[in-house]
């Protein structure tokens, strides 16, 4: 990759929810990409070409020639107790890359404790010490130091809530695993996965180490969301619930707990982004526009 330009070969470690959308995005304009999977054939085909990463397996040829011959690599695996699984598993085949330029890895603002409804942004202290954050920190450390020694550029990106088309309020709601939770206060950020595809994209030309809080436009209560969702769809909304009733398991508690908003000011102008879905209402609007609710979610 020519310095300061944009890749022409890409590899998606994982190719979950966001992977399959930072892939697709990146093959509507023209980006050779390919990723990897823990079972090929779980995965939907949608034309991306898919290698199996698996700890304990061997690397394959095609595999090996993938990762040598990306110019940018982009993360979406969750980490371990030992941080990123798989920069471990495809690290030695990155260093010998003659093509490598670049390196992202998606995090989580679950890095930053609660700030009772305060602000951050990407000059704010990653100050949780939860497992969780633990773990997220001790990745995002592996890739920069990757990159470092290897001498390439690098982007963290600090994400909040994911949601999009086949992964709603909506799909909850049909489904009958929406949770009406409430504690008084409470709102936060969301980030359609569309948003984020565009993100990681615009990022991927970037030179030197980034960090990025791309975020939605409207810090919301969970519940506004659900009842916007409910009457899109029709639906009624379930009972609600105090966060800390004791019906509310431990690890929704926690999410509950944190109580935090993105300021993504900074992420903006730096990549002359601004999100396609400003809050979650048109977000929302576009999965039943586009069909992906409730019968019908591809």
């Amino acid at each position: 990759m020519a310095a300061g330009g944009a890749p022409t070969r890409v590899l998606v470690l994982g190719l979950g929810y966001s992977g399959r959308r930072v892939a697709a995005l990146l093959r509507a304009r023209g980006v050779a990409c390919s990723g990897t999977v823990r079972e090929p054939d779980a995965a939907p085909d949608d034309g991306v070409v898919r290698h199996c990463l698996v700890a304990g397996q061997p690397i394959d040829d095609a595999l090996r020639e993938a990762i040598r011959s990306a110019e940018a690599v982009i993360c979406t695996v969750p980490p371990d107790e030992g941080g990123d699984p798989a920069l471990r598993l495809v690290a030695a085949e990155l260093q010998e890359s003659p093509a490598l330029g670049w390196v992202g890895y998606l995090s989580s603002t679950a890095v930053y404790a609660d700030r009772e409804g305060g602000w951050i942004d990407e000059t704010s202290v990653a100050d949780a010490v939860d497992d969780t954050a633990r773990r997220r920190l001790l990745a995002e450390a592996q890739w920069r130091e990757f990159a470092r020694g290897k001498g390439v550029a690098s982007a963290v990106f600090r994400l909040p809530g994911i949601y999009g088309r086949g992964r709603n309020a909506l799909v909850q709601l049909a489904e009958g695993r929406a949770r009406h939770v409430v504690r008084p206060g409470l709102k936060f950020n969301r980030l359609h996965v569309e948003d984020l595809a565009a993100v990681v994209v615009a990022a991927m030309d970037r030179p030197g180490e980034a960090l990025y809080l791309p975020a939605d436009d409207e810090p919301a209560a969970p519940q506004d969301v659900l009842a916007f969702a409910a009457k899109l769809g029709g639906f009624a909304m379930p009972p609600a619930v105090a966060w800390d009733d004791p019906s509310v398991g431990p690890a929704l508690r926690r999410f509950y707990a944190s109580n935090k908003r993105i300021d993504s000011r900074g992420t903006r102008e730096a990549l002359g982004w601004k999100p396609t879905f400003a809050t979650y209402r048109e977000g929302l609007q576009d999965a039943i526009r586009q069909g992906w609710f409730p019968n019908n979610r591809r």
